[in-house]
């Protein structure tokens, strides 16, 4: 989540000096500036600022409601496992965090800002109306769906990307330069409407997607088709407002002169290695021989500070997977706070309050109460305490995921099987299996088994011999069975003798916390059953089995039997989250259906709460992380190279989606397995980051600066036997 700046602070005038930057000499050609635009409610802030807030608060409820759902519809939808699934979330979201660049440069090498908005922000609702049709189920086959959500990702993850460096440093165009007090407070005010649009767009879409049916499924084209309208709208309140807009053209983009000075540097020292030739004190002095001192001494400035961006990846690896890898873990949770059952995916709300919450508290709270203590608390330091923090969150959920995985169905090896007994006669069955030491005591009457029995078999498939012991009498049954697969011998009595049927059950857990329920005729009749209002099941008589039938968490009392004796009435009951059971229809007896409800695999018992401590402990380590890293950032370099400092912020932020992405398709593990490894992952890299930190000197960059053209650099005449590129001077 994007970090809001609260009052005056440093990163507020993060966000001027890189608007200052944008800033250009008065304008020519395209790009007329309005010396004095219209104010908004006689105060000193231009209205054109209100279209800006807007446009940026429908274009975040647009980008995050959209992302938000992403994960299951990949799972669900297009029925992805788990780590496909991670990998394109975390693929989309590292592009999403590439593009800014390209958006950049397109912004100050050539469009402007204004005109760079508007085409990007086309691309931007196009990728959504895209994704959206996508979406729809009747619209061609999977390989359509996946071509037309892969290209509409693609076209947002430009869109999004390119229009993220321009927007903010838009907005602080229109503020004329007396103003700077309200450009501070225009800031908050930004980003509070990023966090807005945030917060209730993950509330809110998943709702649309979850609560609301469409096609006979969760509701995808509705979940992508707000997010789209929201973009639609965005891009109108944009273009609404461009009569009252500054405008500024483009000069030139400093982060292409910054890798050009550094690519010459690396260059002309590769082409300059003999020994005769002097040393230099800093390897971008060799860049001397073509820009200018008072840039090289700038650009040493923000290397010193990317340097020690070279840890920050792995932070945001373990943070962007709240969309992901937590979201999928609720899934396998218990929603039901009583009176409201959460959508898996709107967890992630809990991000966004909890930065509008804990900022306050930090800023006029937590720091001060440090201060007095005289500990030293230095960016740094708060940088590192908000990697532990991560840390301890994925160590929070790693312990979440053993104790969901208690109630899964167990591994199953080569040779293994498993297997339990519904006896569904009148009285106690004893049952033997050749070979195998199970049930040594008899089977009840319609006795809920308490736990699957392992089967060991002698190959991949093996026959093998039943006997059931009833009232004195033994019957035999031969069954074939298969390694790596879940049976149930059904046990029942039929025209007055002991019989038995071998079913196949469910492996694993249904998906996404959905029950499955499947249903044994037990009548003498064939029966019609109606669960919902859109399901029918026919079912012949004599204990013949249906398939299953996956269904949401919900009391089922209201379903419909339809025998040749008449209509009944069919209460299911609560099906709960990741249940699977097995309904049995007993008989008719004065007008009412009897049924019996077998539990066969276990429901989802760790409550969805159980995520709220990660929650709050990534959202802590994300305050003093982001908004203290990019304060720390902007302390450390001169004001024009505030705009390089953000690009490479942002740079971390995709490179930490793109490890996520790697570790998920090289290296596939238990769930909670994972977790520790990024646990570890961050702890190290945060002691690497602490010892960077503790040998990192910081500076005043105007001291530094004086210090810089202060410096001797070799003359011209030293220089005789370097082979330099012709340049135009």
């Amino acid at each position: 989540m994007e970090i809001p700046p609260s009052g005056d602070t440093p990163l507020t005038h993060f966000f001027e000096a890189c608007c200052k930057y944008f800033r250009d000499d008065p304008p020519k050609g395209d790009f007329p500036v309005q010396k004095k635009s219209p104010k908004l409610c006689g105060s000193n802030y231009p209205l054109s600022i209100a279209f800006i807030v807007v446009n940026e608060f429908c274009e975040r409820f647009s980008y995050y409601g959209m992302r938000a759902v992403l994960t299951l519809y990949f799972i669900n939808f297009f029925h992805w496992d788990e780590n496909l699934s991670t990998s394109v979330y975390h693929a989309f979201s590292a592009l999403c965090y590439f593009t800014p660049v390209i958006g950049a440069i397109m912004a100050d090498s050539w469009l402007g800002k204004y005109k760079t908005i508007i085409y990007l922000s086309i691309v931007y609702v196009v990728g959504h109306l895209i994704k959206s049709v996508g979406a729809i189920p009747s619209l061609g086959n999977q390989v359509v769906h996946v071509v037309l959500s892969m290209v509409g990702l693609f076209l947002i993850a430009l869109g999004t990307g390119g229009i993220k460096p321009c927007v903010s440093a838009f907005g602080g165009d229109q503020f004329e330069e007396e103003h700077t007090s309200e450009r501070s407070k225009f800031f908050s005010v930004f980003y509070l409407s990023i966090n807005a649009g945030s917060l209730i767009s993950t509330f809110v879409t998943p709702v649309l997607r979850g609560d609301v049916k469409c096609f006979g499924e969760d509701c995808y084209p509705l979940a992508f088709g707000v997010p789209a309208a929201l973009m639609v709208l965005a891009l109108v309140v944009f273009i609404a407002g461009s009569g009252l807009y500054r405008k500024t053209p483009p000069e030139g983009n400093v982060l292409l002169e910054v890798c050009k000075c550094i690519g010459f540097a690396i260059k002309n020292r590769l082409k300059n290695r003999s020994r005769q030739i002097p040393k230099r004190d800093h390897w971008l002095d060799w860049a001397s021989e073509k820009y200018s001192k008072k840039l090289i001494g700038e650009v040493k400035m923000v290397t010193r500070v990317l340097f020690l961006f070279i840890p920050l990846p792995m932070f945001w690896a373990l943070f962007d997977q709240q969309g992901s890898r937590w979201t999928l873990q609720a899934t396998k949770m218990n929603a039901d706070f009583g009176i409201y059952v959460l959508q898996p995916d709107q967890m992630q709300f809990l991000n966004p309050l909890l930065i509008l919450v804990f900022i306050p508290i930090f800023d006029l709270g937590l720091y001060p109460l440090i201060n007095m203590c005289k500990f030293n608390f230095t960016p740094i330091r708060k940088m590192a305490t908000g990697m532990i923090l991560a840390g301890m969150a994925f160590g929070l959920a790693a312990i979440v995921e053993v104790k969901i995985n208690e109630t899964d169905m167990p591994q199953l090896v080569p040779k293994e099987s498993l297997i339990q007994v519904l006896n569904l006669a009148k009285n106690p069955v004893q049952v033997t299996i050749q070979d195998q030491h199970l049930f040594q005591q008899p089977t009840e009457a319609f006795q809920n088994p308490a736990e699957y029995s392992k089967l060991i078999l002698n190959g991949e498939q093996q026959s093998l011999h039943f006997t059931l012991q009833h009232q004195g009498l033994s019957l035999g049954f031969n069954y074939t069975v298969k390694e790596k697969s879940v049976y149930s011998l059904i046990v029942f009595e039929a025209e007055g003798s002991l019989s038995s049927r071998l079913i196949t059950d469910l492996e694993a857990k249904p998906e996404n916390g959905l029950a499955a329920v499947r249903f044994i005729n037990g009548l003498s009749q064939d029966v019609n059953l109606t669960v919902d209002s859109k399901r029918f099941i026919a079912i012949q008589k004599n204990y013949s089995v249906s398939e299953y039938m996956l269904l949401e968490r919900d009391k089922y009392d209201d379903g419909r039997c339809i025998t040749e004796a008449g209509e009944f009435t069919l209460d299911l009951g609560l099906l709960d989250f990741g249940a699977s059971y097995t309904v049995v229809i007993t008989n008719m007896s004065r007008g009412a259906l009897q049924i019996w409800k077998s539990e066969d695999i276990k429901a989802n018992n760790v409550h969805m709460a159980w995520q709220l401590p990660q929650y709050l402990l990534i959202s802590a380590g994300e305050v003093m992380f982001s908004i203290t890293g990019l304060a720390f950032s902007y302390s450390q370099s001169p004001a024009s190279m505030k705009s390089v400092l953000q690009a490479g912020w942002l740079l971390t932020v995709a490179f930490g989606n793109a490890f996520v992405l790697i570790i998920a398709q090289a290296a596939p593990m238990a769930q909670w397995a994972e977790f520790v490894l990024f646990t570890v992952l961050l702890f190290a890299v945060c002691i690497i980051f602490s010892i960077m930190g503790y040998f990192y000197v910081s500076v005043d960059p105007e001291d530094l600066q004086e210090k810089e053209e202060k410096r001797e650099t070799p003359s011209r005449g030293n220089m005789i036997s370097l082979i330099t590129q012709k340049t135009k001077l």
